[in-house]
């Protein structure tokens, strides 16, 4: 059975996982914490973080288009998190425990937005 899902609650939990990726591109551009700079996980990591504000922006600008948005949104950023755990696995990607953490933490994070998203009739 489908539930119906607010906007503002997509909204938000896609600013939510625009947040955590765009405080993982700032560690891996080198600001936050030293010893973490990766210049490619911080260029995909502010690009899926930009998807996700677009997407939520969608959101509210065309509420009739919010569950695609959210969809779309999501199923981006699980394929682009999808990407950047096969880089760790075969060592192109960071290969630290924080990274592997964080990794697993936000997959199960954008994996359950998109699932809400795709059981809703509406968000």
């Amino acid at each position: 059975m489908a539930h119906a899902m607010r906007p503002s609650v997509a909204r938000a939990w896609m600013l939510t996982e625009a947040l955590t990726l765009g405080i993982a591109s700032t560690v891996h551009a080198g600001r936050l914490v030293p010893g973490f700079a990766h210049a490619h996980a911080r260029t995909a990591e502010a690009v899926i973080a930009v998807v996700l504000v677009l997407a939520s922006v969608e959101t509210w600008l065309r509420p009739s288009h919010a569950r695609p948005a959210a969809i779309i949104g999501q199923g981006f950023a699980l394929l682009g998190t999808l990407v950047g755990l096969v880089t760790i696995v075969v060592g192109i990607g960071p290969r630290t425990v924080p990274d592997v953490i964080y990794h697993a933490l936000l997959l199960a994070l954008l994996a359950t937005g998109l699932t809400l998203a795709v059981r809703c009739r509406q968000v």
